[in-house]
C-alpha cells in the first residue's frame, strides 16, 4: 500500500521530468564588467524599446564600471537623466494589441526564468510564416515576441524528424535549427552576444549581489578570527575549573 501511494505521488514528477526542456548552460559571470557593459548596450538598443526595467535606474550601471558621462552618451535613449528608471514609452494597451500580450518587465526576469532558460530562448527563434510576427521559438511555442536580434543572428529554419509516440502515431518534430540566412554576426559571435545580454539580465536582477558576497566573505573572515580569540579566552577562563 505504501509503495503504491509513493508511485502515485511520484507520477506527476516523472511526467514533468520527461517533458522538461533541455536548456543550454549560460556562461554567467557577474564579476566580468566588460561583459556586463556589452550586455547593457545590447539591452538598451534591442530590448528597452518594448520591455521595461521599472525597478532599475540607469545610474546603477556605474557599479559595472561605467561613468555617468558614458551612460549619458551611450545608453540614455529613453530618458533624460541617469537617475531615472528604465521605462518605456509604449503603452501596455497598445503593446497587447500589437503582440497579443504586454511585454513583461525584465528587471528580475533572470531570477524568475533562470539564466539557462533565457540563454537558450534567445538562441531558439526560427522562421514560421504561420505566426503573426513570422517567428516562432522552440523553447516557447507560439511566442508572441518577434525575433528582435535577427539582424545579428540571421534567420534560422527548423529541420524536422519523424517521432512515434506511445500510441504508435507518427509526428513531425523539430530536430534542430539551421542557419539559412546569415546576420551581422557569426554563430559563435551571436552566442557570445546573447551570453553578455543574459549576464547583464542576471546582474540587473540583483545589482548588489557582488557587494553582498564581498561583505559575506568579510563577515566569515571576522567570525573565523573571532572564533580563535573566543576559543583561547574560553580556555583561559576555564583552566582552573578543569
Amino acid at each position: 500500500m505504501n509503495k503504491l501511494l509513493f508511485l502515485l505521488l511520484a507520477l506527476p514528477t516523472l511526467a514533468f521530468a520527461n517533458t522538461a526542456l533541455k536548456l543550454d548552460h549560460a556562461p554567467v559571470n557577474v564579476h566580468d564588467h566588460e561583459s556586463l557593459q556589452r550586455g547593457a548596450r545590447v539591452f538598451v538598443n534591442y530590448c528597452l524599446s518594448c520591455h521595461s526595467a521599472n525597478y532599475m535606474r540607469y545610474n546603477r550601471m556605474q557599479d559595472i564600471g561605467l561613468t555617468e558621462k558614458q551612460i549619458k552618451d551611450n545608453l540614455l535613449f529613453a530618458a533624460d537623466k541617469p537617475g531615472e528608471l528604465m521605462k518605456v514609452s509604449m503603452r501596455p494597451k497598445e503593446a497587447k494589441e500589437w503582440f497579443g500580450a504586454t511585454p513583461p518587465d525584465l528587471t528580475v526576469i533572470a531570477r524568475s526564468r533562470g539564466a539557462d532558460y533565457l540563454y537558450t530562448y534567445l538562441r531558439s527563434f526560427y522562421r514560421d510564416d504561420s505566426r503573426p510576427t513570422g517567428w516562432n521559438n522552440t523553447v516557447f511555442d507560439k511566442v508572441g515576441m518577434p525575433h528582435v536580434l535577427q539582424e545579428l543572428q540571421g534567420q534560422m529554419a527548423p529541420v524536422y524528424m519523424t517521432e512515434t509516440d506511445h500510441e504508435g502515431k507518427q509526428h513531425q518534430v523539430i530536430e534542430r535549427l539551421e542557419l539559412v540566412k546569415t546576420g551581422k554576426l557569426t554563430p559563435a559571435e551571436y552566442d557570445a552576444t546573447v551570453a553578455d545580454l543574459v549576464n547583464y539580465l542576471v546582474w540587473m536582477g540583483e545589482p548588489a549581489q557582488t557587494q553582498r558576497m564581498n561583505i559575506g566573505l568579510v563577515v566569515l573572515a571576522f567570525l573565523g578570527v573571532f572564533f580563535v580569540i573566543a576559543f583561547y579566552l574560553k580556555k583561559e577562563f576555564w583552566k582552573d575549573v578543569h
